[in-house]
């Protein structure tokens, strides 16, 4: 069976090689760099029959190897994890990648949606969904950034369909959604971790079940592991569509 390899990083300022990829389930790390000229290898011991010695900058290895062999990892729950939205310092940034999220499924607006194919947003409701809403509109009136890509498959999942015509309301409250095509997200090899990041510091990992609720999340601040999560998010906003974009572009296809 093949291996599910994470890219890690580079130690060639921006690509090729070397790098450090790792193993996701093993934990194993896999380094390719230039080879190892063989006078060199000739000095080697226990290098054995099929082995290649490679040549890695002591940085690489500093920088993104793994420091341990598990991630460091604070498992928090749900009240907490909402409490993050409230004490972040400036940006607050999400990499939404699944199809379905059980918890949309649960309100008067999904049965809308899906009798009525769209939303008429209720305001005054008492609910998770207003309460972030107001989140969102009290950290942006400090100057604070909540941002968000979402992925889209083709075609567009029930539950994709219900969260753009969604993303007026949150748009409407001050948080910058933009889009992204699975499939060019897979070019781009972005990953299918769904996580929040919060000052290009901590990420929450957000962990469902089968039943694609949400559980738990994972508060991990290993510096590799952020700077992976960073480097992600560039990638992703840099290549993202603003949703008004987006949509037309939808409507145009159908």
């Amino acid at each position: 069976m093949a291996r599910t390899l994470r890219f890690n990083g580079t130690g060639s300022d921006g690509g090729g090689c070397p790098s450090v990829h790792e193993d996701v389930d093993s934990g194993e790390v896999i380094v390719h760099g230039p080879p190892l000229g063989q006078e060199d290898a000739a000095q080697l011991q226990h290098l054995s029959e099929g082995e290649v010695a490679v040549v890695v900058p002591r940085d690489l290895l500093v920088d993104w190897t793994p420091k341990e062999r598990t991630r460091q990892v604070r498992t928090i729950d749900l009240a907490e994890f909402a409490g993050l939205f409230a004490t972040f310092e400036h940006t607050a940034w999400r990499l939404e990648t699944r199809r379905r999220y059980a918890s949309d499924e649960d309100g008067d607006s999904w049965k809308q949606f899906t009798e009525a194919g769209r939303i008429a947003e209720d305001w005054t409701k008492d609910d998770s969904v207003s309460a972030f809403r107001k989140t969102v509109q009290a950290q942006t009136a400090l100057g604070k950034r909540f941002e968000r890509v979402r992925l889209v498959d083709a075609p567009p999942t029930t539950g994709q369909r219900y969260l753009l015509e969604h993303a007026r309301w949150n748009i409407e409250s001050g948080e910058d959604i933009r889009n992204m095509r699975r499939t060019d997200a897979d070019r781009l090899r972005l990953p299918a971790e769904d996580f929040w990041l919060f000052d290009s510091r901590l990420i929450a990992l957000l962990c469902f079940d089968d039943d694609d609720q949400l559980t738990h999340v994972e508060l991990i601040t290993e510096p590799a592991e952020v700077v992976r999560c960073c480097m992600i998010r560039d990638a992703a906003w840099h290549h993202a569509v603003p949703w008004e974009r987006f949509m037309v572009e939808m409507r145009g296809e159908m």
